[in-house]
């Protein structure tokens, strides 16, 4: 097999496996953290004790999420200096700087105030651990904010110019606040938000199917669905303006995702391909099953097309994607599993309506508790084919228009770089059996029923008449 020869191929294979398998905590902790700040907001404001234990247990499954996403993401950023040195040395101006943005002003803010959210009950006031789960909060969807911006600057490079091989920035803030950030910053943060309380209501889901704790879970059933009630339809919208700007900054990557091959000029109907066979040799689809005319109200909501949609043959086989059958069928998986969500979401406000969701009624919904459970896996899988096609159909540009990525790679030898990929994906196979192992002995011990709030502000120091937390407890 030749790929195994290409360094470059081989560089990139072990980052997206890198980024696909860390992808999969961050996800979690971002939004999770959100739902925490909810619980722990409801316990103050109501005094329930079911609340606080909410807030107990589910932020174990967060402290677990978030230790595996550190030990999973620190290789991604090696990696920028052992497979893609070139990359680091033309964009490390800025690219360097907001990574170091990240680590430093968000990881650290979520790391240092994590010790007091998970340990902090009842050895400090509640005011004060609610303020260290809204700083966990912050910080989290803060990384999120960096990261993103990063990745966004690559998509669309701004505040600055090329000069003696590197990128050189004259203006942080024009870089900082480059064309896809903004959109890009709100579609990233719905979908880790929507997913999170996907897990949650999959969760709790699974909980009632085997008719346990059904009042506690009811209840992070019904919080994680009055979220997605809001969440689920914004992030339909917030895609689709994604997808918009797509066809401005990026037409290359709009054909990709559309499989079109050939220019529709301005005044006539654009088909839209559901589902196609996509041939990068002989530049056309095998077959197709379109929709006529649906692509036009989908970019113009109008039939027929204002601008030209343009083709990939507009451009030379080596300044498109190459991947264009990954490209299309990540980008329609995305759109399936936003739109499935908005059903169910619609489908189960409905049971609500009707007095179904009560706990003498569970019995007889286990279709609308078993689709619950299958939609968090789905949730994870429209993260994933979302960024496929940010970074897939990117190609062949690293820094797009400015940086190819066959100039941005190291030169180093493809064995040495297959013998690493190799290495990441056992150790990275150890940590998602660790992590399945715990998670689920977590799952099967439960919510802790028994457990009573902090009575009062408990300040810093314990009273005479108060005993120290047991590490169990805690």
């Amino acid at each position: 097999m030749e790929f195994l020869q290409d360094t470059v191929v081989l560089s990139r294979l072990q980052f997206a496996v890198t980024a696909i398998f860390h992808m999969l905590w961050p996800i979690l902790t971002t939004g999770m953290a959100i739902f925490l700040v909810i619980v722990e907001g409801l316990w103050l404001k109501t005094g329930r004790a079911d609340y606080y234990r909410h807030a107990r247990f589910w932020s174990k499954l967060y402290v677990l999420n978030f230790g595996i996403g550190v030990a999973s993401g620190l290789p991604m950023e090696f990696q920028f200096g052992t497979n893609w040195a070139p990359f680091s040395e033309f964009s490390g101006d800025f690219f360097g700087s907001i990574l170091g943005f990240e680590g430093s002003m968000a990881f650290m803010l979520e790391a240092g105030f994590l010790g007091i959210m998970l340990f902090g009950w009842g050895r400090v006031p509640a005011a004060i651990h609610y303020l260290a789960t809204i700083m966990v909060a912050f910080g989290a969807n803060l990384s999120t904010f960096w990261i993103i911006t990063a990745n966004s600057w690559l998509q669309t490079p701004a505040g600055g110019s090329v000069a003696d091989g590197k990128f050189l920035v004259s203006d942080y803030f024009q870089a900082i606040l480059n064309p896809f950030m903004a959109r890009s910053v709100l579609h990233t943060f719905l979908a880790t938000f929507e997913t999170s309380m996907l897990v949650v209501a999959a969760v709790s889901a699974g909980y009632l199917l085997r008719d346990r704790h059904r009042e506690f879970f009811l209840t992070s059933l019904k919080i994680a669905l009055v979220v997605l009630l809001a969440i689920a339809p914004l992030q339909v919208w917030a895609g689709h303006e994604s997808g918009v700007q797509v066809r401005q900054y990026q037409p290359t990557k709009l054909a990709a995702m559309e499989a079109q091959w050939e220019t529709i000029p301005a005044g006539e109907a654009a088909p839209w391909a559901v589902l196609a066979a996509p041939d990068v040799r002989a530049e056309r689809n095998r077959w197709e099953l379109s929709v006529p005319g649906a692509l036009g109200w989908i970019l113009e909501l109008r039939p027929k097309l204002a601008q030209p949609l343009l083709g990939l043959k507009e451009w030379a086989p080596g300044d498109r994607p190459s991947q264009v059958g990954l490209v299309f069928y990540s980008f329609r998986i995305m759109v399936a599993v936003g739109f499935a969500v908005v059903a169910l979401m619609a489908v189960t406000v409905l049971q609500w309506l009707r007095g179904r969701l009560q706990p003498e009624h569970l019995t007889r919904q286990s279709w609308l508790l078993w689709a619950w459970i299958l939609a968090a896996p789905a949730g994870y899988l429209a993260v994933e084919c979302g960024w496929i096609v940010r970074c897939v159909g990117r190609q062949p540009w690293l820094v797009y228009g400015v940086l190819r990525t066959s100039e941005a790679a190291s030169d180093i030898p493809a064995g040495e770089v297959l013998a690493s990929l190799l290495s990441f994906c056992g150790i990275y196979s150890v940590l998602l059996v660790t992590a399945l192992f715990f998670a689920r002995k977590l799952l099967i011990e439960g919510p802790n029923l028994t457990l009573e709030p902090p009575s009062g502000n408990v300040g810093l120091r314990l009273q005479p008449d108060q005993r120290p937390v047991s590490t169990e407890e805690a």
